[in-house]
């Protein structure tokens, strides 16, 4: 992450994603500081098979079948460039595009599921999550329109889409849900997120959403992407990742009886970005 100071009479504090510079994509300038972005992923056996096994069969010169094993798709991400800390989920972050790895290469354990992402920003986990599960509940915080953006984001990548998509207010603030929405999250199998600990109230809001949507349904788990961001501390004399930190300090505070497990990142990379080694995946549900 990288921040910037404006040069404005009250200082502004701007954020920047580095993917802009690792990820291979065109872009389209849509006004203000909205672009379209086009990224670049390889395509998995599962979803070439969904997406072009209605094609008619297509044959070389000599007569022999032409399988598409390498083929390359695109999604169409509609994002912010820059912005204020408040509203980082209008970018794109090396999570999200981790966790999209994860789906595509394990459909199976998120296939026909019933999916919520939480945090879910522009909406491309999500939007990934789609081509398997059973339904998808792609929420966040509204703010800077963020929720007309990931239904703008999901129609302009339709394509992908084999289910059922709920776009739906979640502040990790404010645990007071709606009923309908209540009564969806009693259906949830799998949780995701990406991206989300990077501010102590915003962690601790987590941690608690967390733990209210894992206490009634033990067989939930839930998958968390982030990166560890280090810094050096003189109180540590060490460099030390504060927020990843803070997210298990707030755990046990909470006193969440949790199984915290980190998988190896030794999938596939379908999306074309760097995986960090400093990057984590967990995997996360109630202890028996």
């Amino acid at each position: 992450m990288e921040d910037s100071e404006s040069s404005s009479e009250m200082p502004s504090y701007k954020v920047t994603s580095e993917i802009y510079k690792e990820n291979k994509y065109s872009d389209q300038a849509i006004g203000g500081n909205n672009r379209i972005s086009k990224f670049i992923f390889k395509h998995p056996p599962f979803l070439i098979k969904q997406l072009f096994e209605k094609q008619k069969p297509r044959y070389d010169k000599d007569g022999d079948l032409i399988v598409e094993r390498e083929k390359e798709g695109t999604l169409s991400i509609e994002h912010c460039t820059s912005t204020e800390l408040k509203l980082v989920g209008l970018q794109l972050w090396r999570g999200a595009f981790l966790l999209a790895d994860f789906i595509l290469a394990n459909p199976d354990l998120f296939k026909d599921k019933t999916i919520l992402e939480l945090g879910s920003g522009v909406g491309l986990t999500s939007i990934i999550a789609s081509s398997v599960a059973k339904k998808v509940i792609c929420t966040d915080v509204n703010i800077g329109d963020i929720l007309k953006l990931i239904a703008r984001n999901f129609e302009n990548n339709k394509q992908y889409v084999k289910c059922k998509v709920n776009i739906a207010e979640v502040n990790f603030l404010n645990l007071k849900w709606a009923k309908e929405l209540c009564k969806d999250f009693k259906t949830v199998d799998i949780i995701l997120a990406a991206d989300v600990i990077y501010d102590d109230s915003i962690t601790e809001g987590f941690v608690k959403t967390l733990g209210k949507l894992l206490d009634p349904k033990p067989s939930t788990i839930a998958y968390v992407a982030l990166e560890k961001r280090f810094v050096f501390t003189i109180s540590d004399l060490d460099s030390v990742a504060p927020m990843y930190e803070e997210f298990l300090r707030c755990v046990a505070r909470n006193n969440f009886n949790w199984t915290i497990e980190e998988i190896k990142l030794d999938f596939p990379k379908y999306f074309q970005y760097e995986r960090l080694k400093q990057m984590l995946l967990m995997k996360i549900k109630r202890a028996p």
